[in-house]
């Protein structure tokens, strides 16, 4: 699917992308080392799924996001849960350099890229971010699962059917999450100078009621595509007879983490 992040769709996005759990937060913070004399960039950051977890464990988060309507609901939700240390930046993967020039050279700790990537020239995005990270420090491209609409499950199978049907193409996309786009990033990291390239994850299991799973796919769907308010119905009427029926809808959520680091050598 191919996705404006305004409007209703950002609204959507806040309200029912998933979370991460406690141990990813965990995973990284080991992995890099992070204290609360370190920042963290989110690049792509949305809603701020990342950005406000990390808050607590750092000195302070940048989250950088092309979408004003994304950084407006940061904003809101960082106001409700009383979170003062993220600084929102309206810019896209492209303006890092300009923000490196702000920071300073091995001024982060971490920057981390939450299921946007594949929007993004990641392999200019790499070599970019390399320079403002400190010795043992470095990046974690973080997949927080399969799309609602290709797992390996019967509701899935079906809402995909449903979704093919409704826009008139297969729903092929993975959205960065398919073992050839890591191995693609990986690669990417390698060359860009990261050393320690390696694969972490965290599995978990959830469910879904259908009022989160028709938010999860409007979420992903484009602006100028997602229907008006009075013709949303339809459409979740047409998805939910289509489902299986009976709720909740279960499924297993593979969170991996590619990460890279920046060795003392590499500052040379």
């Amino acid at each position: 699917m191919t996705v404006g992040f305004s409007g209703a769709v950002a609204e959507y996005y806040a309200e029912f992308r998933r979370g991460y759990p406690p141990q990813v937060f965990d995973a990284l913070a080991d992995a890099f080392g992070l204290s609360q004399a370190d920042v963290v960039l989110d690049v792509g950051c949305g809603t701020g799924q990342l950005a406000l977890p990390f808050a607590s464990r750092v000195r302070a988060v940048i989250g950088m996001d092309p979408e004003p309507d994304m950084l407006r609901l940061a904003r809101y939700a960082a106001e409700a849960q009383g979170v003062r240390n993220v600084t929102w930046v309206l810019g896209a993967d492209t303006d890092l350099p300009a923000l490196g020039g702000l920071l300073g050279e091995r001024s982060s700790a971490l920057m981390v890229v939450g299921q946007a990537l594949h929007w993004m020239r990641h392999d200019e995005l790499f070599r970019a971010a390399a320079p403002l990270l400190r010795t043992g420090g470095g990046i974690a491209v973080i997949s927080n699962g399969t799309p609602l609409w290709l797992q390996d499950s019967p509701w899935s199978r079906a809402l995909r059917g449903c979704l093919e049907d409704w826009m008139g193409t297969p729903l092929t996309m993975t959205c960065g999450t398919s073992s050839r786009d890591r191995l693609r990033y990986a690669e990417a990291l390698r060359s860009a100078g990261f050393d320690g390239v390696r694969e972490m994850a965290v599995e978990y299991r959830g469910e879904l009621s259908f009022d989160e799973l028709f938010g999860g796919v409007c979420s992903a769907i484009s602006a100028d595509r997602l229907p008006g308010p009075d013709e949303r119905g339809a459409l979740a009427e047409r998805i939910r007879q289509a489902l299986p029926t009976g709720e909740p809808f279960t499924e297993t959520v593979r969170v991996t983490m590619l990460v890279g680091q920046i060795q003392a050598d590499a500052e040379a």
